[in-house]
């Protein structure tokens, strides 16, 4: 997907054409879920200082932009079944919610799968390393098992 195709709705509506910093006000960040956005900034600071800068692809996005990124990914997969592996529906959407946050460059993406755990911060699928969820228990027990996609995640049903 280009960047024009991910932006055509703007920022108003969470398109991040180039990466955010988690500190940022514009809407993908400021309208996550207010624990995530906190445990997402203790975590960057805490990397920050391990030399590692995390840079927000993807938050909080409006119920008209999830419907067009699953309509091109519908598009680009070539079934709705193909898409559901990758982006699902806005009803369903953990972003369009406020609870999900795509972190880059790689390096970022391998600090928090390393030690996401103790700020709650967890990777929920394994073909989406980028893609962490707030699951305050994990500070305790850990993260859970992740599913192998969104399709296989039972709140996609």
């Amino acid at each position: 997907m280009t960047s024009s195709q991910r932006t055509s709705l703007g920022r108003g509506h969470g398109a991040v054409p180039d990466g955010l910093p988690v500190f940022d006000d514009s809407p993908a960040v400021a309208n996550l879920d207010p624990a995530l956005l906190d445990a997402l900034r203790r975590a960057a600071a805490d990397a920050a200082a391990d030399g590692v800068v995390f840079v927000v692809n993807g938050g909080w996005r409006s119920w008209a932009y999830q419907e067009q990124l699953r309509r091109q990914g519908i598009a680009q997969h070539g079934s709705e079944a193909a898409a559901a592996r990758w982006v699902t529906t806005p009803d369903r959407s953990a972003h369009v919610r406020g609870q999900a946050v795509d972190i880059g460059p790689p390096a970022a993406r391998t600090w928090l799968a390393e030690h996401g755990a103790r700020y709650g911060l967890c990777r929920i699928y394994r073909n989406e390393p980028w893609h962490f969820e707030l699951r305050p228990e994990a500070v305790d027990h850990g993260c859970p098992p992740m599913y192998a996609d969104p399709s296989q995640d039972p709140r996609m049903r």
